[in-house]
C-alpha cells in the first residue's frame, strides 16, 4: 500500500469561486479586476449596471452604465468587493449569465456571457431570445 503526501498545507491553497446570485448570474474575475481599476482611477467605489432595452439589430441591446449605488429594487452581484447591479425588469433576460471584462483585438468592453440568447449581432451588444 502507498500513500501520497502533499507539500502544500491547506492555508497556502486558495480557491476563488464567484458567487451565483439566486438568478444563476455571476460577476467574472474579470469583470471584478477591472471595476476595482475603475473604482481607483475614480478615487471611490463604482458599481457596473447592466440594463437590457429593446432595441438593436437583433431585438435586444446590453446597456451597460457606472453608477454610485443601487437602486432599492435591483439585483445586486458581488465578487471580491466590487458589484454588478440588475434592475427587475432585466433580470429574466440574464437568468444564468455572466457578466465578464474582455480585452481583445477589437477592443475592450464588459460583456454578457448568456445561455439564454438564441442568437447574437457581431457587435456582441445586441441579442434575441
Amino acid at each position: 500500500m502507498s500513500t501520497v503526501q502533499s507539500t502544500e498545507s491547506a492555508r497556502d491553497l486558495s480557491l476563488s469561486i464567484a458567487p451565483r446570485s439566486p438568478e444563476g448570474i455571476t460577476l467574472s474575475e474579470s469583470g471584478a479586476r477591472r471595476l476595482a481599476r475603475l473604482s481607483e482611477a475614480e478615487g471611490k467605489p463604482v458599481l457596473l449596471r447592466v440594463a437590457v432595452d429593446g432595441g438593436g439589430c437583433s431585438g435586444f441591446q446590453y446597456r451597460f452604465e457606472l453608477v454610485d449605488g443601487p437602486e432599492a429594487d435591483d439585483l445586486v452581484v458581488r465578487r471580491d468587493g466590487q458589484a454588478v447591479v440588475i434592475d427587475p425588469v432585466s433580470v429574466p433576460f440574464l437568468k444564468d449569465s455572466e457578466v465578464a471584462f474582455v480585452d481583445e483585438l477589437a477592443g475592450a468592453q464588459f460583456v454578457i456571457r448568456n445561455p439564454n440568447a438564441a442568437s447574437s449581432c457581431g457587435c456582441g451588444v445586441s441579442f434575441s431570445i
